[in-house]
């Protein structure tokens, strides 16, 4: 029978080769069936030895020559009876060494030399063997965890986790690789040391669990790398989201408590809040810090959020702005300086905390404030590997309020042009009380405007230019501008609007023509507005619009509807339409209100035009027809809450009232050579009856005697005269005509020509407007008594 497997050879109880393997053959050169049945002695002599500790047995030839290698002997049953199976002891195929005395090197060199740290414990976790790395990284003698328990022998963070963790491999044999175990041993006076450690069950030969066998790698740098890579990260990734000074630091505050400090308090210079420039390096002492931020785990701050003060020049606070050089600060120990500042003191001892970090927050040769960090109870210290990842978070925060202080300056200074750009106080008109709400944006802006127009009537206007900050500011200014000059023309609404039109296009041609490189040069410039003439005499209201919400008309009785206006195209538009206007009937009590659609609710401005946004909210809150304009202002603001305007909205109210009558004058006067005497007749008793001074009633005698003269000679009957006595005398002439009259300057030889010359001297101002049914010349005369 030929052996299969390691074994050369069985041999039973008596001696006799029952088994002979090809190993066998070619070891001793005898082929089975020569060998198989005969004693083994009559082949091979044997001699036990004793190396390692363990029975051994050496092979001898016949011919005296020795095998090379020791056989090992062990018993088996060859059919229910004993035998002994001789099989070779394995050879180390490198150096030819036998297994077991490699082996013994092999643990030898692990426990005296390997850098990696070895761990040996038996079935019940007490440690038995610890090699000479293993001492070194836990700075512990031998003496002082041989034969102790694992949650005894190591100040493990978690102890209870790791040795459930460690039965659990000497129960299911799986073992655990690269375990990340966090200990605090007393030689690094409390901070914590991270270890990967990979554990591996023992068994014997026949499968006995002998213990645990672990290996330990001091990992402390590569994991705190990790952690502060990990937190730099994450602050560059969440602060600097917001473009505002407390809110980029409180960023700060949240993403690094409790991740990395337990305390964090951010301190800016007083100036930078509001924009300003920040000092230079380095900062006085006397220089204001307000507290932009804190946030903490369980404590409440020595001062609130808010406050303003210098801080204690010795401290380390003030010594950090000093020097602009961080300070690392044992709490427990450096406590001199606390006596400078009792109430951080106070917080500190309540707060529990231990160790600080302050670091200067410096951008370009300037001092934006300072950050301190602290740590409490029993979070490790912070280490001098802290300070330069507390210096990167410095340096990202700083950077970060610097952009948000800049933007603070262009956003105030962007404000500060619009409030001088928008009427300080809109003056009153006659005929119409009005009131205005503007809630400014960083997106857009807005203006309104109340425009006093020849024959107590009054322009209404709302319109917003798109773009930010000084860039909206500017042209929401140069569009303003351009509608006072174009309603001094007297032009109709339509007429109006299709004028600033072109305006808008020539702005927007101008900034085309800006440098590639330049921010504005791609930016398209778009503008709504809505203009409206009311005129107190006939009671209406002619409006027209450019990409504008419609008005909402409120009646006196409450009563609350969208004005039937043509929608027209927005300023700035490419296409070139037509533009329209329509005119409504107001009776007395009426309110009108303008607004930008930036005050309606928030809507999806990509998909939904101004004309789909509902203004049903601004309905309800303008129906109240017993509040006051005021009031009705301030309800809109108040039905708003928290939330901000999706751009700048402006809201400007227009409440119509009486005309006195006997303030007002109207004649039809007689189509031939009599009108000119006819309207100074009828001039001199209505201006009697007023009340006026001989020289306003003189000079207006004369106007309107040039004025129906005019009307006659180059006009067409209907002829009407109107006076209005207002804040000015208004002097009406209304013909059929639409021949635009012509000033001209007569010669000394010249008869005739000289009547619009001698009302232009006359008058304060004068003007013509056109309407369907001819012209009207209008003059004003200031009156001495106002």
């Amino acid at each position: 029978m030929a052996v299969t497997g390691d074994a050369l050879m069985i041999v039973d109880g008596s001696g006799v080769i029952m088994e002979w393997s090809r190993q066998a053959e070619s070891l001793m050169g005898l082929p089975a069936p020569e060998v198989l049945g005969l004693p083994a002695r009559a082949f091979l002599s044997f001699r036990t030895t004793g190396s390692h500790g363990r029975d051994g047995v050496r092979l001898t030839r016949r011919d005296g020559s020795t095998v090379p290698g020791e056989l090992r002997v062990r018993p088996v049953l060859r059919d229910d009876a004993l035998a002994w199976e001789i099989r070779r002891q394995p050879m180390d195929p490198v150096q030819g060494t036998r297994a077991g005395a490699f082996g013994s090197s092999v643990i030898e060199a692990l426990f005296t030399r390997s850098p990696i740290g070895l761990h040996i414990f038996d079935p019940e976790l007490r440690v038995l063997r610890v090699n000479t790395a293993a001492q070194g990284m836990h700075g512990m003698s031998p003496g002082s965890i041989l034969g102790r328990p694992l949650a005894e022998a190591y100040p493990l963070s978690d102890p209870v986790t790791e040795e459930t963790v460690a039965r659990r491999v000497l129960d299911d044999g799986l073992p655990v690789l690269d375990r990340l175990v966090r200990v605090r041993l007393p030689a690094d006076h409390g901070r914590e040391r991270v270890f990967s450690v990979s554990m591996f069950r023992l068994r014997d030969d026949q499968g006995a669990v002998l213990g645990l066998a672990t290996s330990t790698v001091d990992v402390t740098d590569r994991e705190r790398g990790r952690v502060h890579a990990a937190v730099l990260a994450r602050v560059r990734e969440n602060i600097g989201r917001t473009l505002d000074v407390v809110a980029t630091c409180q960023e700060a505050a949240d993403v690094l408590v409790p991740r990395y400090a337990d305390i964090l308090v951010v301190e800016v210079v007083d100036e930078v809040v509001r924009g300003e420039e920040p000092p230079l390096r380095p900062l006085n002492r006397d220089v204001p810090l307000r507290r932009a931020a804190f946030r903490s785990r369980a404590t409440e701050p020595a001062y609130p959020i808010g406050d303003v003060r210098s801080a204690p020049y010795e401290t380390p606070y003030g010594r950090t702005l000093s020097d602009l050089h961080p300070r690392l600060v044992d709490l427990t120990t450096d406590r001199a300086w606390l006596a400078a500042a009792p109430a951080r003191a106070e917080a500190i001892r309540a707060a529990g905390a231990h160790s600080l970090i302050t670091a200067p927050l410096t951008l370009r040769g300037t001092v934006l404030g300072l950050m301190c960090l602290y740590r409490c109870g029993q979070t490790e210290p912070f280490g001098e590997d802290d300070i330069d990842l507390t210096l990167e978070l410095a340096a990202h925060t700083a950077l970060c309020i610097e952009n948000a202080r800049r933007f603070t300056r262009e956003r105030t200074i962007a404000a500060t042009m619009q409030r001088r750009l928008l009427p300080q106080s809109p003056s009153p008109q006659p005929a119409v009380d009005t009131a205005w709400l503007h809630l400014p944006a960083d997106r857009g802006a807005s203006w309104f405007d109340t425009i006093a127009l020849p024959g107590a009537r009054t322009a209404l206007v709302t319109g917003s230019a798109n773009g930010q900050g000084i860039v909206a500011a500017t042209t929401m200014g140069q569009l303003r501008t351009a509608i006072h000059a174009l309603a001094a023309l007297d032009l109709a609404p339509d007429e109006l609007l299709a004028r600033l039109h072109d305006t808008t296009d020539r702005l927007a041609e101008e900034r085309s023509a800006l440098p590639p490189a330049d921010p504005l040069h791609k930016e398209r410039l778009t503008a709504a507005c809505v203009y409206g003439v009311y005129d107190p005499v006939t009671r209406t209201c002619t409006i027209a619009r450019a990409g504008h919400p419609a008005p909402v008309v409120v009646d006196p009785d409450g009563t609350t509807c969208v004005c039937d206006i043509p929608a027209g195209p927005p300023l700035g538009c490419a296409e070139i339409l037509p533009r329209a206007s329509a005119s409504i009937q107001l009776p007395v009590g009426t309110t009108l209100a303008f607004y930008t659609a930036a005050l309606l609710p928030e809507t999806d401005a990509e998909e939904e035009s101004e004309d789909d946004r509902d203004p049903s909210r601004l309905r309800s809150l303008l129906g109240r027809s017993d509040r006051s304009l005021r009031q009705l202002c301030d309800d809109v603001v108040y039905a708003r809450g928290n939330r901000h305007p999706q751009g700048d909205a402006a809201l400007l109210l227009a409440r119509t009232t009486d005309l006195p009558p006997d303030h007002m004058a109207t004649w039809q006067l007689t189509p031939d050579a009599t009108a000119a005497g006819e309207a100074r007749s009828l001039a001199r008793r209505r201006l009697n009856d007023w009340n006026l001074d001989e020289e306003t009633t003189s000079t207006a005698e004369l106007i309107v005697s040039e004025l129906a003269t005019n009307a006659l000679r180059y006009g067409s009957p209907p002829l009407q005269l109107r006076l209005i006595l207002e804040r000015t005398l208004t002097c009406e002439m209304t013909d059929a005509g639409r021949a635009a009259p012509h000033l001209q300057h007569a010669r000394v030889v010249d008869e005739g020509g000289r009547g619009l010359f001698i009302v232009s001297q006359l008058a304060h101002q004068w003007g013509v407007r056109y309407n369907q049914d001819g012209k009207t010349i209008w003059t004003e005369q200031l009156r001495p008594d106002r």
